[in-house]
């Protein structure tokens, strides 16, 4: 499965990728985020593996993203592995004034069980929420420093 999704961040560029190229920032808005561990490379650069642990009440789920692209300030690609799914993820940002920032997040789901297949077949919906609510979370802490961590 594969889909795009773009939001306008009223800030500078350079002030939403500041936000964006920090391990720290991430609990402030990618909501059930608790831990991340760094696993090899040079952070933040191509081929850095880190582990990212999540708690969403009953269900706990660890991801290991590695770095396939880091252009800053106009592009990141990761992939991010869990058990059932291969997410491919590119991330573009575009200065559309000195004060407004577009990010377009490009993802495919590439599932690698069945129930994981048959979750993206019947459920594509919730992929597509999932995404939005962390582009939003992010806007809302780059703009008005609201973090999801605090909530």
């Amino acid at each position: 499965m594969k889909y795009t999704t773009e939001i306008i961040i009223h800030k500078s560029l350079a002030e939403v990728i500041h936000k964006m190229n920090s391990t720290e920032n991430m609990l402030h808005w990618q909501e059930g985020l608790v831990s991340t561990e760094h696993l090899s490379g040079t952070p933040g650069e191509f081929g850095a593996k880190m582990k990212l642990n999540y708690d969403f009440g009953n269900r706990k789920m660890a991801l290991i993203e590695t770095i396939t692209k880091s252009n800053f300030p106009n592009e990141f690609h990761a992939t991010y592995n869990t058990k059932g799914i291969h997410n491919i993820q590119q991330n573009f940002f575009e200065s559309i004034t000195e004060e407004e920032t577009k990010w377009i997040s490009k993802n495919e789901f590439q599932p690698t069980t069945f129930a994981m297949h048959a979750m993206l077949f019947f459920m594509p919906k919730a992929f597509k929420k999932q995404t939005k609510k962390f582009m939003n979370n992010f806007k809302n802490f780059v703009e008005n420093g609201k973090s999801v961590a605090n909530a």
